[in-house]
């Protein structure tokens, strides 16, 4: 075959292969959303309790975070692209069992599933881009193509779950994905380049694997089991203490390992612990208005579910027109630290007018401008916090530093919706009891939850000005120029839900 041919077929390959692994980010970001505006109708048909009924979204989050650092590492060693193809048939063989579900146990079940699933493609995806993509300029256009795909899923996964649920029923937003699953499948198979593992027997730390897993479950259940049992509960207490036990145990064996799963020097990197707790604060700014404003939006502006999803457009397309090369210009000009404040700044300001508005208050101009603004700010912030997390990691860590880093996210994201839920059911109980009438008292709930995660971003904000670190020159300015080392790319998993 004439190089020049070969040259060509390859160049092809590559972009129908970043339209493969965008595809299955897109069936993951749209399933911790797509099943939300569906609750109802699943409640109502399979006859859950409201208690149980948290298990169905429950199920995803806890083996989503929980496996996330186990799949990333798997990847390392037997190679990404088996981790890939088996995270896509695993999470569309779920996929049918959800939608064939007939029982509570079946759905639940099958909820677990897909969980594992999208941790196992979730985890090697952006590895997979950042390899067949070794040039700056290309890989900040792929990199742009998947932020655009994984940011907008969320909102997508609302917008599409009251269209699927009116028009067929609750099954469908689970059939979806069969079709797309089995292409990705199919072409992946094809297309994806597989790089060379270390091997199991090389650098498997088991002990390791189970640990971190399982610690990561127990801690992640406690948090979204606290929305029942109350945070004080025996329970919560229990599942939370044995998990950070677990933890413990795994940093303990870590440390005394030759070659351990977590490096503890990796812990000790500059700027990857305070970056990562600014941005754990920030993200409960984020998941405010995913989680409250979807209430907000349905019972104070008594929005139907096609609406809620067109309401979270802006702050989605804000979020896609910034990842599209303006927030690095940004950089280039303020420096990380600078953009990251200025962005949370931003978001603040979205938030606020959230807090400001009143039970008659309409989506136009207020609350559309406090979504364009949190999709403004979140998207200025994200990028500078992960180059100044990753900046102090030499390469061979940086892939176990871009898995705290999402793990820190998921994990304070399912905190966030069980805090702000709990703060605005408690809330709303005692103006019930006070003598409020329903609608007054649940916007009195909502509004006193937009205020907790107003706070939590402005605290972000106070800490990152004292916590936060400029990033060496020379990292800087490659940043600035598109060529931030990998494992910058490895985290820009968005995250942003």
């Amino acid at each position: 075959m004439p190089t020049k041919l070969r040259d060509v077929i390859h160049e092809r390959r590559r972009w129908i292969a970043l339209i493969v692994v965008c595809f299955a980010m897109l069936m993951n970001t749209l399933d911790q959303t797509i099943v939300n505006v569906a609750l109802p109708t699943i409640q109502s048909e399979l006859h859950f309790s409201q208690a149980s009924l948290a298990w169905v979204i429950d199920a995803y989050l806890i083996t989503f975070a929980g496996a996330l650092l186990l799949a990333g590492r798997l990847g390392d060693l037997i190679g990404r692209k088996k981790v890939f193809l088996f995270g896509v048939g695993l999470f569309t063989f779920a996929s049918i069992a959800c939608g064939a579900a007939n029982s509570q146990a079946l759905l639940v079940g099958a909820r677990f599933a897909q969980g594992l699933g999208a941790a196992l493609s979730s985890s090697v995806i952006l590895a997979i881009i950042v390899a067949d993509f070794p040039i700056p300029a290309e890989r900040a256009k792929a990199m742009s193509s998947y932020i655009i795909v994984a940011v907008g899923g969320g909102s997508l996964g609302l917008l599409v779950g009251g269209y699927v649920t009116q028009a067929l029923s609750w099954h469908w937003i689970f059939f979806i994905n069969i079709p797309i699953g089995i292409a990705t499948f199919v072409i992946g198979l094809v297309l994806i380049d597989e790089n060379t593992g270390l091997g199991i027997r090389s650098g498997l730390d088991v002990g390791g694997a189970v640990l971190s897993t399982a610690g990561l479950m127990l801690v992640v259940y406690a948090i979204v089991s606290s929305t029942e049992y109350g945070w004080r509960s025996a329970h919560t207490v229990t599942f939370g203490s044995a998990g950070t036990a677990v933890l413990v145990v795994f940093l303990i064996l870590e440390s005394r390992l030759k070659h351990p799963m977590l490096p503890m020097s990796v812990l000790r990197a500059p700027g990857l612990m305070s970056s990562s707790v600014v941005r754990g604060m920030m993200v409960v700014g984020m998941y405010s208005t995913f989680f409250i404003g979807v209430l907000y939006f349905e019972h104070v502006l008594h929005f139907n579910s096609v609406l809620i999803g067109m309401a979270f457009l802006p702050q989605t397309l804000m979020v896609a027109l910034m990842s599209t090369g303006i927030t690095n210009r940004i950089i280039t000009w303020l420096g990380p630290k600078t953009t990251a404040l200025a962005g949370m700044t931003f978001l603040s300001a979205g938030l606020l007018l959230f807090v400001l508005a009143g039970p008659h208050t309409t989506y136009f101009p207020q609350i559309f401008v406090g979504v364009l603004l949190i999709g403004f700010g979140a998207a200025t912030a994200f990028t500078p916090l992960l180059t100044i997390a990753l900046a102090g990691l030499p390469p061979q860590d940086a892939g176990i530093g871009s898995g705290i880093v999402n793990v820190s996210q998921q994990v304070a994201g399912v905190l966030a919706v069980a805090v702000l839920g709990t703060i605005s059911a408690s809330h709303t109980a005692s103006l019930v009891a006070s003598g409020h009438s329903i609608i007054d008292a649940e916007f009195g709930g909502y509004h006193l939850a937009f205020a907790v995660a107003l706070a939590s971003v402005v605290l972000a904000l106070i800490c990152g000005a004292i916590l936060l670190r400029r990033p060496s020159p020379t990292l800087e300015a490659s940043a600035s120029d598109g060529e931030t080392f990998d494992a910058e790319s490895e985290t820009l998993i968005v995250e942003i839900m």
